[in-house]
């Protein structure tokens, strides 16, 4: 059975959440306040954390920054009642998965949740397959297992969407993907309407590893269809 985390302090919007988890096979453990929720969290063996931003105690961008400090990388849906686009961005930059903004629709819930599960379920598909632990170009490389990435001797700090997003470019060098793609295979949804998310993350990607923007060495555009890796020695 799956297992779920919840910090929430709405004890409405906890019992919606978890009726809907339950119904998906899920194991729901919840806490209304933010530093016994973090406690828990810790313990790092939840397949999921659904992450309100205001709570007491300790709020989730606070606690969603202290796991990925500790190399702790259980996927965080994250929950905000705040709609300014610079609350988004924040609560992707300290280290979220993704979010959803309040009210929000529960088929949305549920798509969003079961798409961060099936990403789960296809990485323990095939256990005696041996990973891939590191991949390297030139003088930028990446531990997958430590989710690190390394630009010469210096570490990169990378959000967990720019670090997926690397990797499936860098695991399949030379091959075109257009947003849509990207969408689907790195957030595991339609987010149609959304193409500006993978535009912005490139971007921001470009910006912690290329030597020069305006002529990218690693992250290439394929013109007319969307992003490539170099696959060029």
């Amino acid at each position: 059975m799956k297992k779920v985390l919840v910090i929430e302090d709405d004890a409405h919007i906890i019992d919606l959440i978890e009726i809907h988890l339950v119904d998906l096979g899920c194991d729901v453990l919840k806490f209304r306040n933010g530093k016994t929720g973090f406690e828990e969290a810790k313990k790092n063996d939840h397949e999921l954390i659904i992450l309100d931003v205001m709570l007491p105690e300790m709020d989730g961008i606070q606690i969603c920054q202290r796991l990925r400090a500790l190399d702790i990388y259980t996927p965080i849906l994250m929950l905000t009642a705040k709609a300014e686009e610079f609350d988004k961005v924040l609560g992707l930059e300290s280290g979220a998965d993704d979010y959803l903004t309040k009210p929000f629709g529960i088929r949305e819930f549920i798509a969003r949740a079961k798409a961060i599960l099936r990403r789960n379920e296809r990485r323990e598909a095939d256990p005696e397959k041996k990973p891939t632990l590191f991949l390297n170009k030139g003088n930028l490389s990446m531990d997958l297992e430590k989710r690190k990435v390394m630009i010469g001797t210096e570490r990169l700090a990378l959000t967990p969407k720019e670090f997926d997003l690397l990797q499936l470019l860098m695991e399949n060098p030379g091959k075109s993907y257009n947003r849509e793609q990207l969408l689907s295979l790195v957030w595991g949804y339609e987010f149609n309407g959304y193409e500006h998310t993978v535009n912005s993350h490139v971007n921001r990607l470009r910006s912690k590893i290329e030597p020069n923007l305006a002529e990218p060495s690693f992250i290439l555009t394929t013109w007319g269809v969307g992003y490539r890796f170099n696959d060029e020695a």
